[in-house]
Parts: structure tokens; sequence; C-alpha cells
């Protein structure tokens, strides 16, 4: 909010020709360590779906676990702006194998003309479930990506707490990645996200491609002022260790009481549990928790969320 203030004075090239996205994006790439071209946009949906747009022909197919939001939670923009097909895997815990993906592509691509061409993977870090894929897992999927010449894109709305729970940097976190939707919302932005390609073949056209998909901010700044305040002195770093320490304290207590079970493993932020559903509903009036299927409830923690926050809850959950 800070840089948001700080950003709204004199006068700015428009259309990210300003300093400030240059001081963005000079802070983010070394950080990701790779060569990469860095483009801001609004929010994760127009991230996954640009991203998927740039490489995608109607003819080809996305590969992507059956949790994943460009499949679930996204009105099918990606299908919509693509008219590709999705070919959901069915995941564990959110995730998908190599071996999954190799028999995907194989089942696919067996029909020759009469289906689709498998062209990119897209896969979320962490993942809709909270787990993360670890550095071997990733490169097991590019591996395969490669040998079937398929692209990997990784939405990452969340892959700065993935960096935390794994204990790994960011630059070995996006050694595996052709595309990545590098996430900013989930960790403290106001509005904003970026599409990163590591692949510069990629990246063809997207410069229109972000103004045809109603994404060029005319005042980008605003969102590059909030990127560059992310990954100054690792803000994005402690923001996610905090929400991450808030959920493994959070999933501690919720498990000492005797109806509540852990659904999967609670690896980021995010934490999924088991319960009667007359027990949440007692709480989920007071405080802001959802229903993730039946008797299952996700509760998230922030970059901002109190141990006091956590003990109020508890306290609520077990009275």
């Amino acid at each position: 909010m800070q840089a948001l203030i700080d950003a709204n004075h004199g006068h700015m090239p428009s259309y990210g020709n300003d300093t400030l996205t240059k001081e963005a994006d000079d802070l983010i790439k070394p950080a990701l360590g790779r060569d990469c071209e860095i483009f801001y946009v609004y929010n994760g949906t127009a991230a996954n779906t640009l991203a998927c747009k740039s490489v995608l022909r109607s003819i080809d197919s996305i590969i992507c676990p059956d949790s994943a939001h460009i499949f679930t939670h996204e009105v099918g923009a990606p299908a919509n702006a693509t008219g590709s097909k999705i070919i959901t895997l069915p995941a564990t815990d959110g995730k998908i194998t190599p071996e999954q993906i190799r028999i995907a592509h194989q089942k696919e691509t067996y029909w020759g003309v009469h289906a689709t061409r498998p062209k990119l993977v897209s896969i979320t870090q962490s993942t809709e479930w909270g787990t993360v894929y670890t550095l071997d897992e990733l490169k097991g999927i590019k591996e395969v990506c490669t040998e079937l010449d398929m692209l990997l894109h990784v939405d990452g709305c969340r892959i700065y707490n993935a960096v935390v729970s794994l204990k790994c940097s960011l630059a070995e976190m996006c050694q595996h990645i052709d595309i990545l939707s590098l996430g900013g919302t989930k960790n403290g932005l106001m509005f904003g996200e970026a599409v990163v390609f590591f692949n510069s073949e990629a990246s063809d056209g997207f410069l229109h491609l972000r103004k045809q998909g109603l994404q060029l901010h005319s005042k980008m700044r605003f969102i590059s002022a909030q990127m560059k305040a992310l990954f100054t002195d690792q803000l994005w770093y402690h923001n996610a260790k905090q929400a991450n320490l808030m959920a493994s304290q959070l999933a501690e207590g919720l498990i000492l009481h005797p109806e509540i079970e852990l659904y999967c493993p609670v690896q980021t932020n995010q934490v999924f549990v088991t319960m009667p559903d007359k027990l949440a509903k007692q709480s989920m009036d007071k405080v802001g928790f959802f229903p993730n299927g039946p008797e299952c409830y996700r509760l998230v923690t922030s970059f901002d969320t109190t141990e006091a926050e956590v003990s109020q809850f508890l306290f609520l959950i077990n009275k």
C-alpha cells in the first residue's frame, strides 16, 4: 500500500515505459535466476489464461490435474480463450506425475488427426490443496514435457509459500519452468500478477496478446510498484514464511479436536480438514472459512495472520 502511495505523484510514461516497471524487472529477474521476459497483468485468471493462449491453437490441448484452477475455478476462461481441449488427470493431494502425463499424451495422440495435439502441461505450485511439488518432481515433469515436445506452465499464485516450504530459492524453483504465472495478490498485493516467459519463443506476440486480452494497464506503475516492494529485501519470503507458520500452528491445534482430521498434508498456508458440518457452522459465521466438499473445509492463513488470531479461532472451534 505504501508503494502505491509513493507511486502516486508526478508524471511517468504509460503502458510500462516508466522507471518503476524497469526497477521491478531488475529486482525480479535476478531472483528468478534465469533470463526471462516479464509482463504485468491485473489478476491470476488473466495470467493463467494468457499464458495458455500464448502457445496454443484450438487444435492443441492442455494436460493438467483435475483440481487445477484453469479447469475448476476460472469459469472456463483458458478453454474459452484458446478453444483448446483440457485433459484432466486424477491428482493425488493436488499433484500429478510424469507417468500420468506420458500416458495421457499417448492416449490423445493415438488417434492422430482425429484428436488434439497435447502442447502444454499446467500444474500449480503450491497446489490447490496446499501441497508442493519437490524440485525433483518438477524436474521429472519438465523432462517428460521435453520428451513429448510440450511446454510446462506453472500457476505460481502461491509459489512463494512453496519456496518457503521447500527451503529452496526462487531461482531453484524456476529452473524447470517454461512459463510462470507469478503471484502477487495472494502474498500481499492489492492487485497485480505477472506472466513470466523463460522460453523466449513462447512470448512471441505477447505484447499484443496482453492488450487484446484486456490486461494492458495504462498506469502500469501501480502494478509494478507493488511488485518492486514485494521483491525488495525479500518481502515475498517474509510474507510467505509468516503465512506458512500460522497454517502449521493452526493445523496442530485443529487436530487436537476429536472430530477434526487433516484431509491432506499441510505444507504451505492452506489447511484442509474434515469435520462435522454442525461443528463448522457454529464458527463459520464468525470466522471466514469455507466448505470444500462434503464435511471438508478449507482454511487459509495470510501474510498478516497472527498467533492471537489462530488461538482465538482454536478457542472458538473448541467451545
